[in-house]
């Protein structure tokens, strides 16, 4: 196709019809366009935005994100306070005389009357866990095992307090929550627990005021509500917000998506405690006054795109001719029809148009050069059924029945195909050999990853050894799973390759078979591939040794015969002779 050069002046060719086109006759870059109409539309609504943001955005997000910070730090303080309480409560009620004395019962009354009105109770329990006393209840009443046990058996192993998780008591028929102490020189040992009512906790959550529409809730590590504000979660019952839990004390929200809402939510940690508090709200209350505010924006910027309009439609106006004359030419490049480049008013559709011009010149070199691949797509396809001739041949050959030849032969053409499969993924840099190995010993190899050790230098092959040394590969790693390594327990398969002295790849398989028999000298298809294929193929010496504890191939390989810049073999080079 022949190119012309572009046509300036008062008029130019029409590209298809060949009709003049009236057209200024400087080009002007569509850049001045695009900056007048900018400056029209956005600059307005970027001040608007800028102002609105600035205020609603990020003094108000800023100013309720540290309010909500410092609030749920707050409350962790105020939980840990309430707990570090109760432990002194706990440590005080251990130091009575009547207690050590084992005069439960006055202890008890005197425990009771000290307790009275704070909503706690003591129990003391066994090292099985059995209740031995409990101010819940009258002294002498039945007692059974403790409710949560749990805590128990990790106070055992401390001589510091434990706050168990909330749990529902079976002697206070509710959620409540235990700090259970062993008692210092007690054999066999005993534990004094501090019980109080999950509820209780709630004085420290309400007590501490949040922005409107923000819930906050006491969860244990298992993310199961000890208290919340007014109805936003159940005692007792998982919180729908899952912990988020992290290193350090966050000082940011956190987004989370829970159902189909979005969410800010902040988690504090209580070290003391091992529980969290957790503070949350919908965005669409976060962000309730800002889209009030991006309302109004719209409003604004809706007067401001009328204007703009306006000058947009002049603009149009003066692009409308050059785009009307790209689209003839569009169409002449689909109907392949050679195009002469058009020099537009607007500079980037003139070139635009010198582009296309370029396509279409581009388009019929691809296709010349589709027609070369389709070439080569069959010259490789020949190549391929002449190997799978060979391989159907010589496996009719060893087979004593029909369904034993379509297992043989489809099982070479599994191996074919995977190192087709290479070839498609890495045909213009070459197989790598390891790569090609790892394929066709994957499907037969053991569990265990140590019998089978590959060791060489990064080798690449081309298309003809790729497909010679897969049918290899594949063929040997079969008479491993029958006969060899891989047949029993405790065999063993290396292989390693390098590049040996004198321009060849040096590659050796070897076997290592526990109670191994040699086997016999009839030659399978296996033995034919490895013999004649790849000597012959790869023009390669050949040797096979049968050691006492297994067979070795030993290869040696002409590295020009395996160069991915060798040019593809024809048929009558890759047809072995069987």
């Amino acid at each position: 196709m022949s190119k012309t050069a572009p046509q300036t002046g008062a008029a130019s060719a029409d590209p298809v019809a060949g009709k003049p086109i009236d057209h200024p006759a400087r080009s002007i870059p569509i850049i001045f366009y695009l900056a007048f109409l900018i400056a029209v539309v956005v600059l307005p609504a970027t001040a608007f935005t800028a102002v609105l943001l600035a205020r609603h955005n990020v003094v108000q997000e800023e100013t309720v994100e540290t309010f909500t910070v410092a609030t749920t730090r707050s409350v962790v303080q105020s939980v840990e306070r309430e707990i570090s309480g109760m432990i002194t409560t706990q440590r005080v009620l251990m130091s009575i005389e009547a207690l050590d004395d084992g005069a439960l019962a006055a202890f008890h009354e005197h425990a009771q009357t000290a307790l009275s009105g704070t909503g706690s109770f003591l129990i003391i329990a066994d090292a099985d866990f059995n209740q031995l006393l409990n101010t819940r209840v009258p002294f002498g009443a039945p007692l059974g095992p403790l409710s949560e046990t749990e805590a128990a058996g990790r106070a055992l192993q401390t001589p510091d307090a434990v706050v168990s998780d909330v749990f529902f008591g079976r002697t206070a028929e509710d959620y409540v929550f235990n700090v259970v102490r062993q008692r210092p020189g007690i054999e066999p040992p005993q534990l004094a627990i501090l019980t109080q009512s999950a509820a209780s906790l709630s004085n420290a959550l309400l007590t501490r005021e949040l922005p409107a529409g923000w819930h906050v809730a006491l969860v244990d590590s298992d993310n199961n509500v000890l208290a919340a504000s007014q109805d936003s979660a159940r005692v007792g019952e998982p919180l729908f917000i899952p912990l988020h839990e992290g290193p350090g004390t966050p000082t940011r929200w956190r987004d989370q998506q829970i159902g189909n809402e979005d969410y800010k939510t902040i988690t504090q940690h209580s070290i003391l405690t091992g529980w969290y508090v957790v503070v949350w709200a919908p965005e669409s209350v976060v962000y309730g006054a800002l889209r009030t505010t991006l309302s109004w924006l719209l409003l604004g910027a809706l007067a401001i795109v009328g204007l703009a309009s306006a000058a947009a439609a002049l603009i149009a106006r003066q692009i409308a001719r050059s785009v009307r004359g790209l689209a003839r030419q569009a169409q002449a490049m689909g109907a392949g029809i050679d195009i002469v480049p058009v020099a537009y008013p607007v500079h980037e559709l003139a070139e635009v148009s010198q582009a296309m011009s370029d396509a279409a010149a581009k388009r019929r070199a691809a296709e010349t050069e589709a027609r070369f691949l389709m070439r080569e797509v069959a010259h490789r396809s020949k190549n391929q059924l002449t190997v799978i001739s060979a391989m159907a041949k010589q496996t009719a050959r060893g087979a004593d029945n029909v369904e034993k030849f379509v297992e043989n032969f489809q099982n070479r053409l599994y191996g074919l195909a995977r190192s087709t499969d290479l070839l498609l993924a890495h045909g213009t840099q070459g197989i790598g050999l390891r790569d090609l190995f790892r394929t066709q010993i994957d499907p037969f190899r053991p569990e265990d990853p140590a019998r089978v050790v590959k060791t060489g230098v990064n080798v690449y092959l081309n298309v003809q050894a790729a497909q010679v040394m897969g049918m290899a590969a594949h063929e040997l790693a079969t008479n491993a799973s029958k006969y060899g390594a891989f047949s029993r327990d405790g065999g063993k398969l290396t292989v390693n390759w390098n590049r040996a002295g004198g321009g060849r790849l040096h590659l050796v398989w070897r076997e290592y078979v526990p109670d191994f028999t040699p086997p016999s000298e009839r030659k399978g298809f296996g033995t034919v591939v490895l013999e004649t294929m790849v000597a012959g193929a790869l023009k390669a010496d050949v040797e096979r040794k049968v050691h006492a504890d297994g067979i070795e191939w030993v290869f040696s390989i002409p590295l020009d015969q395996i160069d991915p810049d060798r040019d593809s073999p024809t048929p009558e080079e890759l047809r072995p002779e069987l």
